[in-house]
């Protein structure tokens, strides 16, 4: 990666026509082609960018950029469409490259397989007397999350989801018709588990006879500070 700052002005044309009057600016290189324009704002949103395939050219100015002031101008042309996106740089200010090697990529804290494993380990969240048969129990049409019985001896079939939409329920509706044809585990019951619920999702759960349960992965991972707590 090679990130610039410099005082420059962008011109961008294309699908569109937009322009950045000259200010300083940080200009951010990839290593996969891409072109970015930032300013010390706006979070992580450029101002401006093109993304990749593109090709960087890095031009001498015109008479009139010259006369302007300008250095260089950066000339960024996207490979299959006729966007163009010009960076006139008045003055460097900063100029550092680094091989920044291969990303191993975000990984989340809570997502749906940690919950599932601390849910398994506490499977008595979704009440007393519950007992986990399988994780990840195989349907034909992909595994449920937790397969539990009440109890009393009842299916529970549990979804778990970080945030909970609509989607969410609509997916453990078609497992509970798959899993109630089968007579050794129907009636299934279902259970929709997630840290969020939205109101539509719990709307349709009702309406589908589905339970929700809120999980609180923080208590979960026994990291909740009961004494910091107002309630």
């Amino acid at each position: 990666m090679r990130v610039v700052i410099a005082r420059c002005s962008v011109d961008y044309s294309g699908r569109l026509d937009a322009h950045l009057p000259l200010a300083t600016r940080v200009l951010m290189v990839k290593a996969d082609g891409s072109v970015l324009v930032h300013s010390d704002g706006g979070s992580y949103k450029p101002l401006n960018w093109m993304s990749p395939p593109c090709k960087l050219t890095v031009g001498e100015p015109s008479d009139a950029d010259r006369d302007a002031g300008v250095g260089q101008v950066w000339t960024v042309q996207h490979a299959k469409t006729d966007d163009k996106l010009v960076v006139r740089i008045h003055e460097i200010l900063g100029d550092h490259s680094a091989d920044l090697g291969v990303d191993p990529g975000l990984v989340k804290d809570g997502v749906e397989a940690h919950l599932q494993k601390l849910l398994a380990e506490q499977i008595e969240l979704l009440g007393p007397g519950h007992q986990l048969v399988r994780r990840e129990y195989p349907t034909a049409i992909g595994p449920v999350d937790i397969l539990a019985r009440d109890r009393d001896g009842g299916a529970v079939a549990v979804e778990i989801k970080r945030r909970g939409e609509i989607d969410g329920v609509e997916q453990l509706t078609r497992y509970l018709e798959l899993l109630n044809r089968d007579p050794h585990l129907a009636p299934v019951r279902g259970v929709f588990a997630a840290q969020e619920i939205k109101p539509q999702a719990r709307v349709l759960a009702a309406d589908r006879d589905i339970r929700c349960v809120i999980l609180d992965y923080d208590a979960m991972r026994g990291m909740d500070d009961a004494e910091s707590r107002l309630f």
